[in-house]
């Protein structure tokens, strides 16, 4: 066969044509098939998906709204520096207003609960052992220090959403997420 752009006549003609004995399609059943729809089909309206009960546009949108990343927050902030507020912002606090406003991401929940319940505990601790001024600035060193670490961590790990649990408090606000 020759392709040339100019030639005398078209390539189809020099090619053999295909002829073949074996069958190209399944063999016909004794039912045929009909691609209009039956009379019966035709007589009902179609359904709509608003008409579906439990269905619908909305209930479509509703899942498509429940498909969450593992990296959305509800908050314009990214997950990393919302996972460093809950343990900056004034805890507990701090944890208590990221549990009100977050709802998207479980890694941030789970620091604003670590948080609260960390820190919360700690507030009582002060309130006991408040009588020594000595003790109240050891344990508010303790506690900078403690918050500094946790926001390191919970910042460093958001890249893989790995949980630094501290012993008790970490397991509890794990439990505490699971159940919701």
């Amino acid at each position: 066969m020759d392709f040339a752009p100019y030639q005398s006549e078209s390539p189809d003609t020099s090619r053999k044509s295909f002829t073949s004995t074996r069958p190209l399609s399944p063999p016909s059943t004794s039912r045929s098939y009909s691609p209009l729809p039956s009379a019966a089909a035709a007589a009902r309206p179609p359904v709509l998906p608003t008409h579906q009960p439990g269905g619908g546009w909305a209930a479509q949108a509703a899942q498509r709204s429940e498909t969450v990343g593992q990296f959305e927050t509800s908050l314009p902030i990214r997950l990393d520096w919302e996972a460093v507020l809950a343990y900056v912002l004034l805890p507990p606090a701090g944890g208590v207003l990221l549990l009100i406003t977050e709802h998207k991401s479980d890694y941030v929940r789970f620091h604003a609960w670590q948080s609260a319940l960390l820190f919360a505990f700690l507030v009582v601790v002060h309130v006991v052992f408040s009588f020594s001024a000595f003790v109240s600035w050891t344990l508010l060193a303790a506690d900078l220090a403690l918050m500094g670490w946790l926001a390191a961590r919970a910042y460093r790990d958001a890249d893989t959403l790995d949980r630094c649990e501290v012993p008790f408090f970490g397991p509890l606000a794990s439990s505490i997420l699971d159940d919701e």
